[in-house]
């Protein structure tokens, strides 16, 4: 079993993703992990990396596939006795002029942004070292998106002591609420995007709360965090960051040192803890 430490990063054979393992591998004293659903993609990715004079090595990883993240954590237990950084930033948006109906991109936005990302927390995250750190990528549209929620929603979704299972249900209602559609009566805003974030938001503050409770003293920082607008598959070529600029962020809470106490819990942009 190596004593190397090692950085994981979900869906980043391209985007942000990519460029955040690009970064890791220049400031990360480690083995970096970039992974990706689709093998040959990966590789490819590891390839263009290593034209650059990088060393990133790569692990299949479909966070949609349950079995595929047992074999990552099994991986990772095998040959490092568990995990030092894991920045989840897999994740996906229709376009905005996407004319799939609204309720089905409920379902299939949360099922891979808040479902999924919950999945691969709740496996990986008791692989975390000491001193760990694990950055969950939202977005600024998790607040915008809260905004426009009813304040009962607001209240709840504030609450700093909404427990796992009471956000797991919101999620579903919400999807639920879209199948039917109530969802506007119901109080919720018209963006699947918006509110798979906001629950990745609200998941980051309950998963910091409870390393507070059961790990307490192994120094682990976990925040969720918005890269910005950034120029990729997903945003579109008029974004103003290039993927590299979007990266900044997540790296900076990727490599807070371990003598940091904070940030921790909280929602954080430009580098800087944004209010909730």
């Amino acid at each position: 079993m190596s004593s190397t430490p090692v950085a994981v990063v979900t869906g980043s054979n391209k985007g942000i993703g990519l460029a955040i393992v690009r970064a890791l591998c220049k400031q990360f004293t480690g083995d970096v992990y970039l992974t990706a659903r689709n093998v040959k993609q990966g590789k490819a990715a590891v390839a263009k990396l290593q034209e650059e004079g990088l060393k990133p090595l790569s692990h299949q990883l479909d966070i949609n596939d349950l079995q595929s993240i047992q074999t990552l954590c099994d991986f990772l237990k095998e040959n490092y006795g568990g995990l030092n950084v894991l920045v989840n930033n897999a994740g996906i948006a229709f376009k905005v002029d996407d004319p799939t109906p609204f309720h089905t991109q409920a379902e299939v936005t949360l099922k891979t942004n808040f479902f999924a990302t919950r999945n691969i927390c709740n496996k990986l995250l008791p692989l975390i070292k000491p001193q760990g750190r694990i950055v969950n990528i939202s977005s600024v549209m998790s607040v915008r998106a809260l905004a426009r929620c009813s304040q009962e929603l607001q209240q709840k979704f504030r609450s700093d002591t909404i427990t796992e299972e009471e956000l797991v249900k919101l999620m579903e209602k919400f999807v639920e609420d879209s199948k039917k559609g109530v969802h506007e009566k119901e109080g919720w805003p018209n963006t699947a995007y918006g509110v798979s974030k906001t629950g990745v938001t609200v998941l980051s503050r309950i998963q910091a709360r409870l390393l507070n409770e059961t790990r307490k003293g192994d120094g682990i920082l976990l925040n969720a965090c918005c890269p910005g607008w950034v120029r990729t598959d997903m945003a579109g070529p008029k974004a103003t960051k290039s993927p590299d600029e979007g990266a900044e962020t997540p790296v900076h809470l990727a490599l807070l040192p371990p003598s940091a106490d904070g940030p921790h819990g909280q929602f954080v942009s430009e580098k800087t803890v944004q209010c909730w």
